[in-house]
């Protein structure tokens, strides 16, 4: 990846804003699988009288650009604050491909998504231009009973077995088919063939690059069209990976005291992320120094910040913090629970308030400690 170079003496007429914590204005994406549960499940404001399958909510796209929501920066996109902020927003963090290093959503799948695949590194590679190496997780909000994933191919499938299922419409029997619930999440590196299944919704995050290569639509009708929608089965071909799959999730660790509760949800070249849980009541101080991405995924609190300012997040927020940012406190008016995403540089669950520091070092849990119980200080427990 490119190191960042900019120039502010360049941003002629520019008008300097000073750092700050950001939220974004949702780009809502209408798709033939997409529904409404956004408006319940994430707070959105949806247009009305369409399927909406993504909700993007931090998008430094050719096409697609986020715009601050409030504040002093209000009206700018994201693209903008790369090249004026720097290294004040972006720390360490280098840019993909000379874009912001994420991509952050929420999906809503009504039906089941297309089966497809990402561009791997060798394909993108051989392709150049604007096709990337998109890696991207899963974290799931909702679903509905019988709720599933498609990760990967079944134990066994070979190339040959499934150019054969792609021609006698018969590739669902040779996914992987995973039961999912809320919680759960799941790392689908580039050249994974994968769906998500009807009825789920879920947090995603990834490499910034839209290039998708559909295998198989369950042979729906576009009622735009009256046809069924492109596929792109050569290139798919090109970048799926046969042999054994990888687990869909990857082992947790998990350190928690009384008031805090941190989880290690996703690690890998591209992006971490971590559960957070947070009770009501809490004044604690923000790691700063690399930036960071939170997801809100229920309660509410208020980021302390500069000479009395402060900026109020909700489920459904996603918020961008600087690294340069400085002193900041967060305080939580409620039970509060998100995902912090970060650049895997050094993760920054060591920089929580927690008495009991060596439970850093304990082997995976996958559950939560009760945050009820003062008695629960630094122990670790399973679901």
């Amino acid at each position: 990846m490119p190191h960042l170079v900019y120039d502010r003496a360049a941003l002629n007429g520019v008008n300097a804003v000073n750092v700050c914590p950001l939220v974004f204005d949702p780009i809502y994406k209408p798709k033939i699988w997409g529904g409404r549960r956004l408006e319940s499940l994430a707070g959105k404001r949806l247009p009305p009288d369409e399927p909406i399958g993504e909700s993007w909510e931090l998008a430094d796209l050719e096409n697609d650009q986020s715009a601050v929501r409030d504040g002093p920066a209000r009206g700018w996109p994201l693209s903008r604050l790369v090249h004026e902020w720097g290294r004040d927003l972006l720390g360490s963090a280098q840019l993909f491909g000379g874009r912001f290093p994420l991509l952050i959503k929420f999906l809503d799948a009504q039906e089941t998504l297309s089966v497809q695949v990402h561009p791997d590194q060798a394909m993108a590679d051989r392709l150049g231009g604007d096709v990337r190496v998109k890696n991207e997780a899963w974290y799931v909000l909702h679903t509905e009973p019988d709720g599933v994933i498609y990760h990967g191919l079944a134990d066994g499938v070979t190339r040959a077995r499934f150019v054969d299922a792609i021609a006698s419409g018969t590739v669902a029997s040779t996914l992987r088919r995973v039961p999912v619930k809320p919680g759960a999440c799941y790392y689908l590196p580039s050249g994974t063939v994968h769906a998500l299944g009807a009825g789920v919704v879920v947090a995603e995050i990834q490499t910034p690059s839209d290039i998708t290569y559909r295998v198989y639509d369950w042979d729906r009708i576009d009622p735009s069209t009256g046809k069924g929608r492109t596929l792109h089965i050569d290139d798919a071909l090109q970048c799926i990976q046969f042999g054994p799959a990888q687990p869909p999730e990857q082992p947790r660790s998990h350190v928690g005291s009384v008031w805090t509760a941190v989880t290690s949800l996703v690690r890998c070249d591209s992006f971490v992320i971590e559960r957070v849980r947070m009770v009501e009541g809490v004044e604690q101080t923000i790691p700063t120094g690399e930036m960071l991405v939170w997801m809100a995924l229920s309660g509410r609190a208020e980021i302390l910040y500069g000479r009395g300012e402060s900026l109020v997040f909700q489920r459904g927020d996603t918020v961008l913090i600087p690294a340069g940012l400085g002193d900041a406190r967060l305080k939580t008016d409620a039970v509060c629970e998100w995902l912090e995403v970060t650049i895997p540089i050094e993760s920054d669950l060591k920089h929580f308030e927690r008495p009991d520091r060596a439970a850093l070092n304990q082997p995976e849990d996958r559950g939560f400690v009760s945050l009820n119980l003062p008695d629960s200080a630094g122990r670790t427990r399973s679901d």
